[in-house]
């Protein structure tokens, strides 16, 4: 399991954010804009959960394949990893080749992508597409969470990259039983859903404005532009923050992958009781991340509350004696999870400068899906040392709450580090 390196940067890497005025951009352009944005951003998440529910159905359709029991969950879980690989060589080509156009285009493909199993008879090609799907995905995550960062300042920034979270999360939730609903009608027909960004990409190239790098997104340049200084890239601090995220990211989707398996491990079969037990814990995260925006706390404040929160709700599952007590653990942990990735992304975008943004971004999203993916090969490795799903979570209990401390400390030293020290009397 990965540990948290340096996570935190000195006060002097937030030089780029404070030297930039907070500007709040608002207007109906600016309101379909961020809708757009939004909706983009949610396409990886409809590529992770969509076809879960028509998984059996694959496996009945393509029985007399050989392997066939280990290709149909990588079916799914395939684009996580694509996206993982590849979103930091998707940054730099998103400050080479802009933002915009490479939105546009990876929309595009990935609708081309994404409906290709619907025309495929090859459970070995249906896979291969899936891994492309996870390319485009790869791009369209890290070019709207770039233009994110380039539309918008300050605390309004981490409001919009907060309603990221929400959205995706609530996201997850309609697009699972959008799957389930379709896939009534056959494996084949939930793909049919990835067709949607064929109506997003023309409003994208139409309403989305070219960024600057002043922030003045959609304003005329200047005749004569200013001399840019360059400064290096912040690979040190950031270094740290994206081996955070994929410790992070690890504790975030536990619970979320696990949740079935441990209820079912107490005697819990029913799907609809599941069911209810899952959505009141993706309910916490959303609430998580509306309290991360209304605040105003700095995201490195929030990082020992939000470790604490994903701690206490690892212990409270590990010790439940009941269900309804596992509930409980898992609405914690989430909560603490809605904090957390908000959190952990504006702190990456805060050590970021224009010209910088899209690699810096990649190498973050990079990040959180390489724990995502990892996610339930650690708890599987975990659990057979350690004897049940159950204990795998006590050993993530511990490991959390060792994270907690670090980041605690962290905190209190740079708080006393930016406090403003007395000065000496001169004897007269």
């Amino acid at each position: 399991m990965p540990a948290p390196v340096s996570p935190l940067p000195s006060p002097a890497s937030h030089a780029v954010e404070d030297a930039q005025p907070e500007r709040t951009v608002s207007g109906p352009g600016h309101r379909l804009r961020l809708t757009l944005l939004m909706a983009g951003a949610c396409l990886p998440i409809l590529g992770a959960v969509l076809i879960a529910p028509v998984l059996p159905q694959m496996q009945d359709h393509f029985a007399d394949v050989p392997g066939v029991d280990a290709l149909v969950p990588v079916a799914l879980t395939i684009p996580a990893l694509s996206l993982a690989l590849l979103a930091p060589f998707a940054g730099v080509l998103v400050d080479r080749l802009g933002r915009r156009r490479l939105l546009v285009v990876a929309t595009v493909v990935y609708a081309i992508l994404g409906t290709a199993p619907l025309w495929l008879d090859s459970l070995v090609a249906v896979v291969a597409s899936r891994a492309l799907v996870g390319v485009a995905e790869a791009a369209i995550m890290t070019c709207c969470t770039t233009l994110l960062g380039d539309y918008y300042s300050g605390r309004q920034r981490d409001r919009y990259l907060a309603m990221q979270t929400m959205c995706a999360s609530i996201s997850a939730t309609v697009f699972f039983v959008l799957g389930g609903a379709a896939g009534s009608a056959g494996w084949r027909m939930p793909f049919w859903a990835y067709a949607v960004s064929l109506l997003l990409a023309p409003a994208m190239a139409a309403f989305l404005p070219r960024p600057r790098p002043d922030g003045l997104a959609g304003e005329p340049s200047p005749a004569v532009r200013e001399p840019v200084t360059e400064r290096p890239f912040p690979w040190r601090p950031l270094a740290g923050t994206c081996a955070l995220t994929v410790f992070g990211s690890v504790l975030f989707y536990t619970v979320q992958v696990e949740m079935a398996f441990l209820l079912d491990d107490m005697g819990v079969s029913d799907s609809a009781v599941i069911g209810l037990a899952s959505a009141g814990s993706s309910a916490a995260i959303v609430i998580g991340a509306v309290v991360f925006t209304r605040a105003g706390r700095r995201p490195q404040d929030w990082l020992p509350t939000a470790f604490g929160l994903c701690t206490l709700g690892f212990a409270v599952i590990w010790l439940a004696p009941d269900p309804v007590v596992l509930t409980l653990g898992a609405v914690i942990n989430c909560l603490g999870g809605g904090i957390m990735l908000p959190s952990l992304l504006t702190l990456a975008m805060s050590q970021l400068d224009y010209a910088d943004r899209g690699r810096g971004t990649g190498l973050w999203t990079g990040s959180f899906f390489l724990g995502q993916f990892i996610c339930p090969l650690v708890v599987l490795a975990l659990a057979s040392a350690v004897g049940t799903r159950a204990n795998a979570l006590g050993v993530f209990a511990a490991a959390g709450a060792a994270a907690t401390v670090a980041l605690a400390l962290a905190a209190r030293r740079r708080r006393t580090e930016a406090a403003p020290r007395p000065l000496r009397k001169t004897a007269a």
